[in-house]
Order: C-alpha cells, then sequence, then structure tokens
C-alpha cells in the first residue's frame, strides 16, 4: 500500500488598512492550525499589504514570489495572443533574476491558502498564476467540517455547504460552445453539472428536514427539563468541559472543529432537578455563510437553553477576538438574551500577571481549567446554585389517590418538606415555574 503523501502548502495572508497588525497575524496563525488539522503542511507564508483585494488577488511581485515557491509563472495571461506571450516573457525573466538572487526553494507546495474569502475569478487568476491549486478560508474550513462530521445530520448539513460553495467555482472542461447533445436545448456540459448540482442540494434539503423535525421532537420533549449548552470558539475546550461534567466519552482533541454534532447528556453528580448539558460545534472567524445556516438547526441548543456557558481559552493571546466573534454568531441566533455565565478556561497555562488581568477585566468571569478536580466540583456547584436560583418555591398536595405522582415530584423537584396529612402528602419544593405549572394541572 503506498503511503499517503501529505500536500504542502503556502500561506497568503493580504492585510487591509482596517486590519490590526496583531489581528492579521492571530488570523493567519489559526488558518495555519486549519491546515494542520488537515494534515497540510505549510512551508512558507507569504503576506502583502494591499488597499483591497483585487481580482489578481496579490501584486505583480508578490505573484512572481509566491510562483517561485510553487513552480508556477506567477502570470495570469489575458487579451490577445501577442499581449499574453509578452506576459509570460516578462515572468519567465522576472522569476530567472528571482531564482538567481534566492535560489530555488528546498521544497515547492501544490496547494496555496489565502487567509480570505475569495470570488471563483480570484481563485481561479491566482491558481493560474501559481500553477497549482488555490483555495481560501472558507474552503478550508468546510473541508475541516466535512472531514469531522459523524452523525447523518451533520454530513448532511456539511454536504450541503460544500456544494453551496463548490457550485459556483465549477469550470467547464472543454471550450464555452461545448454541448451536451440530449442533455437538454442547448446545454453546456457545466451548466449540466451546475444543475446536478443543484437537484443534489435540494434532495439533501429534503432529507436535512425530516431529520431536523425528529430533532425538534427531541428537543420539545426536553423543554420540561433543565438546560445548560456549552458555547463558544473551537477548541476552547467545550468538549473536554463537556466531558467533566458529565463522565460522557465525548471526543476530546487539540484540533479545531474536532467536534460537529450535539451531544446531550446529564450533568453528573446528577441534581435535583436534574439538568442536562449540551456540547455544540464551535465557532471561528469568517464561519461560511452557508454553514451557519446549515448548522442553524444544530445550534437551536443553545438558543433553547436556560443557561449559557460561554468557554473561551484564556491562554490565547487573541481571546477577546474569539470571544467577540461567538457572541455575534449567538446573536444571530437570538441566543444571547437568557442567562449566561463567562469560563475562563485553561487558566493553569496562565501566569500570575495575566490571571490578575483578567480577574480585573471580566470580574464575575469564573477561572477554572478542566484538568483540576477542584475546578470541576466547582464549575459543577456553581451550575447547580446558578439553576436553584432560577427556581421558584412551590406548595403542592398529592392526594393519596394521586400517589403515582410522588416518583415524579422527587425527580423533577427538590423536595423541601413532606408531611402526610388526611387529605393527601403536603410537599413544600423548589422547582421550575413550567414544571410547577405542569405539575398543577396533573393533579386539578
Amino acid at each position: 500500500m503506498t503511503k499517503k503523501i501529505a500536500m504542502r502548502a503556502v500561506l497568503v495572508g493580504i492585510q487591509t488598512q482596517q486590519v490590526s497588525d496583531e489581528d492579521f497575524t492571530s488570523s493567519l496563525d489559526e488558518l495555519a492550525r486549519l491546515a494542520k488539522t488537515l494534515g497540510v503542511i505549510v512551508i512558507a507564508r507569504l503576506v502583502q499589504k494591499r488597499d483591497r483585494i483585487d481580482g489578481a488577488v496579490l501584486g505583480r511581485g508578490k505573484r512572481i514570489e509566491l510562483a517561485r515557491l510553487t513552480g508556477g509563472t506567477g502570470v495570469s495571461p489575458r487579451g490577445p495572443q501577442e499581449q499574453r506571450k509578452k506576459a509570460s516573457a516578462d515572468a519567465k525573466e522576472a522569476m530567472s533574476e528571482l531564482l538567481s538572487t534566492l535560489g530555488a526553494p528546498e521544497e515547492t507546495a501544490d496547494l496555496v491558502i489565502v487567509d480570505a474569502s475569495l470570488t471563483p475569478a480570484q481563485i481561479r487568476n491566482l491558481s493560474t498564476a501559481a500553477g497549482v491549486e488555490v483555495t481560501d478560508r472558507s474552503g478550508i474550513i468546510i473541508d475541516i467540517f466535512h472531514r469531522h462530521a459523524s452523525t447523518r445530520e451533520a454530513r448532511l448539513q456539511v454536504e450541503i455547504a460544500r456544494l453551496k460553495y463548490q457550485a459556483p467555482r465549477m469550470r467547464a472542461s472543454g471550450g464555452p460552445s461545448e454541448r451536451q447533445a440530449g442533455k437538454g436545448a442547448g446545454e453546456s456540459s457545466l451548466e449540466l453539472d451546475r444543475r446536478k448540482v443543484r437537484d443534489r442540494i435540494a434532495q439533501l434539503s429534503r432529507e436535512l428536514q425530516g431529520i431536523e423535525s425528529e430533532s425538534r421532537v427531541r428537543r420539545t420533549r426536553r423543554q420540561d427539563t433543565l438546560r445548560v449548552a456549552l458555547v463558544g470558539y473551537t477548541n476552547a475546550g467545550k468538549s473536554s468541559w463537556m466531558r467533566r461534567l458529565t463522565t460522557s466519552s465525548v471526543l476530546v482533541e487539540d484540533k479545531l472543529f474536532a467536534t460537529l454534532d450535539t451531544t446531550v447528556r446529564s450533568l453528573h453528580p446528577q441534581a435535583t432537578p436534574p439538568i442536562l448539558v449540551s456540547d455544540t460545534v464551535g465557532f471561528i472567524q469568517q464561519l461560511p455563510h452557508d454553514l451557519v445556516a446549515s448548522f442553524r438547526s444544530t445550534l437551536e441548543e443553545a438558543k433553547e437553553a436556560s443557561l449559557l456557558l460561554h468557554v473561551v481559552d484564556a491562554s490565547d493571546s487573541a481571546f477577546v477576538a474569539q470571544l467577540q466573534v461567538t457572541r455575534e454568531v449567538l446573536g444571530e441566533l437570538g441566543a444571547l438574551e437568557g442567562r449566561s455565565m463567562l469560563v475562563l478556561n485553561k487558566i493553569d497555562r496562565c501566569s500570575p500577571e495575566r490571571i490578575a488581568q483578567l480577574s480585573a477585566d471580566y470580574p464575575d468571569a469564573v477561572q477554572v481549567s478542566a484538568k483540576r478536580d477542584e475546578d470541576v466540583a466547582r464549575l459543577h456547584r456553581l451550575i447547580v446554585d446558578d439553576f436553584a436560583g432560577a427556581l421558584e418555591d412551590v406548595s403542592l398536595i398529592v392526594p393519596y389517590g394521586k400517589s403515582a405522582l410522588i416518583g415524579e415530584i422527587h425527580k423533577r423537584a427538590r423536595v423541601l418538606s413532606e408531611r402526610f396529612e388526611d387529605d393527601g402528602i403536603h410537599y413544600q419544593l423548589k422547582m421550575s415555574p413550567l414544571e410547577a405549572s405542569r405539575m398543577r394541572e396533573l393533579l386539578d
């Protein structure tokens, strides 16, 4: 069996005037981690400051520099034949001068990853200049989602987003006048392929709607249960906390987007009334719109939760920007109106000076590490106490003829007192308003 050779890539970053040096560097570092998650080896970084990203993406000099690393020409010849010949000749001369000055690279790349969202035309132009495949930030993120999706729902969601991303980037295999005989009235090969993609998206969307209906039914059944949702930037440590708070075997990896499927488990040790914990897909800068749209159903867990645990990696120098990204996406979902708790995770990786600064900047946040048992116990207690504060005092009398409800009361409420009187069992309880209303209906 032939061993698969990892792809080698050049990262390209274009810094516009609106982007600070710190944010630009952080974004490019994150792109490198995205590439690593896919098993891509980054051999070089190429950066350029520009007022805007035009059709060529990079300036002429940077395209030549990129071509040295990819084996391309550095130009995308357009226009009349004579003009294309001259552009190619100029490119060869510029490349020769560059190679004589810098020498040939030790290794060349077979992929270019641009830290931006590019149009199909921009990708085509840069790919022609580089002589290798070009993708952008959205393409890399979609590839990671496609690789990590495990459930049927996640696979459908990602496939729809992937096809929507690929459709406008499809190119005809032949000339513009190529026709497919018998395949529609004058329909070109490209038009036919795109129609097939649209049909496939429609089919997958119908399948997804059926699965989402089942998910809505499951969420409706859990409406009477107290729920907390773990939300945050990808790789912030949500899945680690899911394992520690529920003792479940949720996948934990030091990779971006290791978790795509929403997992729901009971808080452990179990509280009374019981509390469900859900782990959700992580967010990232420039998360492709089609992915947000496709995963909207999955993210409904966050919207419908009674409490959001907003987990951030406090050791990451870019966590403030990551915090803002998460809040923006949650705002789009309408999930910022309820109760929330900011969890500064991985605090064991922070210096005493950073911890002091975090305490000053975020006095209401919880500073914890999922690796420390005492922190797990503390966060568990804070969750239980938070829900206890939202419970109301309820007095109920359960007639002996409805004693079948006693087990339900002990399961759904915190029993403060229980007295056996002539007219039934008198309870003083702590329970959610929704549960109290439901129990009174059963007793009427």
